[in-house]
């Protein structure tokens, strides 16, 4: 399994849509649920299986051939990862006796033993760290080489059958026994449950088990069994009437807080961590949280050598709940910053404590890294590593170096060769020529981020003329707020930002709107693109829109005038079809233009 690595994930439109299951989180819900079957379709068996905690994806099997995989995406449409699942050993690749046609839906997990050897594997070649199991089994069957997944030890539960020709069945039960038959890795353990009473008791026994199980789970999953009562139930446009998904609650465990680190970020806030003896939390070790800030310390009254209850929210954060047993005062937060001793404040309508010293050194590792980081100005090989040496070695000590760094200071790193080196100085002359609002999301200004950088280039000629104007004149801008005006004023006329600028210019960084509107045919008319378009990307069909003076939105509302539709969209043409919102094809859209 092999050979060219993919490009791109193609869209699948699914033939049976994959839907999701309705969550209850109480036995008493678990009644409500056989109440209302009762009530539709009379006593009925359920079945009674574990939920696997992975990927949801659809095999397609034609003549007993595997033709295709796919993710459930929105359960509509998803992506075609039909490589990456044939990398699956437990996957069949071909079926004896097998119908024409067979579609059947599975969950893709990567069990305990692959995990953590992809975490240690990891944690010594210096790579990214993985969450969880979940996010580990997403990751690898979206990578665009299938050599990836193949080497990560993936596996699949198959839990149902979606589609199939040429036979027929009476219960659910009967086709996983089938499925079994057929050669197909199917849920470990299910059971028949006469009453709801039995089908709760299989549900307490399943959560037992939880921990002691080669692969996560997040639930347990109840299913009326009879097929043709599942059809008189129906599904709504999310959900099987059908079938429910019970969720255990988190588990919690005691720990004692060793100690608070605070760290301070990008924007000079201090942030405290809590730091507690080791303990397992759906399945991983765990001895760091964050506390967020001072007002969440002060609620929980929590001191270094308290008990603390801690908990995974989500199953995947790790979060402290509450403090068991009080050993200690309350964590004052310190008054004065970590990281260069500077004085810290805390505005009045905020929770956050930050450091205001601009020469702080943690926040200019993490501006040097969010300046160079790709959607401000895309400097390939600037990653947060490299920016660490060469502040370090004296060669970084504000934004403006970054484009006055030498062939020899990188070759003074270690690590760093010829290649590396050229590599980096090319990606730096490179991003002299960036769009202007790339420069001014770099900039790293609070409240300023992608979307408001873009309105302003789009509305002033270069950044001369946007240093130039008042609060109340960039307010004008539609989208761009009061504070937001005030924080971007603040921060240009700084005398810092004035020199850094000056030496930017000097460096040759662009300076000037490169976002001309096309024409004003748009102006004024808000736009929301939903499904795939037959020519273009939703990305593409955006800037066609903003060149031409419109503006885009994600959601649609009585204040949308277009919604520009392509294959598979879903809800928001739904809803603007009941606004009465005017619906366009990509075709339409470009005869507009003209």
């Amino acid at each position: 399994v092999g050979g060219v690595a993919l490009n791109t994930f193609e869209k699948v439109a699914h033939t049976v849509p994959m839907l999701s299951l309705q969550d209850v989180f109480s036995i008493d819900e678990l009644f409500d649920f056989d109440r209302r079957v009762r009530e539709t379709v009379g006593d009925c068996v359920y079945s009674v299986e574990p939920k696997i905690d992975g990927l949801s994806v659809s095999l397609e099997y034609e003549n007993g051939v595997f033709t295709r995989g796919s993710t459930r995406g929105d359960g509509q449409s998803g992506e075609d990862i039909t490589a990456n699942l044939y990398a699956i050993r437990s996957v069949p690749k071909k079926l004896e006796n097998a119908p024409s046609r067979l579609e059947v839906r599975a969950e893709a997990y990567m069990p305990h033993k692959s995990f953590e050897r992809l975490f240690n594997e990891q944690l010594e070649n210096g790579g990214k760290l993985p969450k969880n199991p979940r996010n580990a089994a997403a990751g690898s069957l979206r990578q665009k080489n299938p050599k990836i997944a193949s080497e990560r030890g993936l596996d699949v539960f198959v839990f149902n059958v979606q589609l199939v020709t040429d036979k027929s069945f009476e219960s659910h039960i009967e086709t996983l026994d089938w499925l079994k038959s057929q050669g197909f890795n199917v849920l470990p353990f299910y059971k028949k449950s006469n009453t709801i009473d039995e089908a709760v008791e299989e549900v307490n026994r399943i959560g037992t088990l939880r921990g002691s199980l080669e692969f996560d789970i997040d639930g347990a999953v109840i299913k009326v069994d009879s097929l043709s009562k599942r059809e008189i139930m129906g599904s709504t446009e999310k959900c099987p009437k059908w079938a429910v998904a019970f969720k255990y609650p988190p588990e919690e465990k005691e720990t004692k807080l060793l100690d608070i680190e605070v760290s301070v970020g990008r924007t000079g806030v201090l942030t405290p961590t809590a730091v507690f003896e080791p303990v397992t939390l759906a399945g991983t070790s765990v001895s760091r949280a964050v506390l967020h800030n001072e007002d969440n310390i002060n609620r929980l009254k929590i001191g270094i050598g308290d008990i603390a209850v801690i908990r995974k929210a989500g199953e995947i954060i790790p979060e402290v709940v509450k403090v068991a047993k009080h050993n200690s005062e309350t964590f004052k937060m310190p008054d004065k910053c970590p990281s260069c001793g500077a004085d810290v404040v805390r505005e009045a309508d905020e929770a956050a404590i930050r450091c205001v010293n601009p020469e702080c050194p943690a926040q200019l590792i993490r501006n040097l890294t969010h300046f160079a980081s790709r959607d401000a100005m895309d400097i390939e090989g600037l990653g947060e590593a490299v920016v660490e040496k060469l502040v370090q070695s004296g060669s970084l000590r504000k934004i403006e170096d970054i484009y006055l760094l030498t062939r020899d200071d990188l070759l003074s790193l270690d690590k760093f060769g010829d290649k590396s080196a050229d590599n980096l100085m090319n990606a730096i002359e490179k991003s002299k020529s960036n769009e202007l609002y790339r420069l001014i999301f770099g900039f790293g200004i609070r409240l300023i981020g992608v979307k408001a950088a873009k309105l302003l280039e789009k509305n002033y000629q270069n950044l001369d003329e946007i240093s130039s104007k008042s609060v109340e004149e960039i307010c004008q801008i539609d989208g761009i707020g009061e504070v937001m005006a005030q924080s971007l004023c603040n921060y240009l006329k700084m005398p810092q930002t004035v020199e850094m600028i000056t030496a930017l210019k000097q460096s040759g960084d662009n300076m000037q709107s490169t976002s001309t509107a096309s024409s004003n045919i748009f102006d004024g008319k808000t736009f929301v693109l939903t499904g795939t378009l037959p020519t273009m990307t939703r990305k593409e069909a955006g800037d066609l829109i903003e060149q031409n003076g419109g503006k885009l939105s994600s959601s649609v509302s009585k204040k949308t005038d277009y919604v520009v539709a392509g294959e598979s969209a879903g809800s928001k043409l739904t809803k603007a079809q009941s606004l009465g919102i005017a619906i366009l094809t990509e075709s339409e859209l470009i005869e507009m233009l003209k």
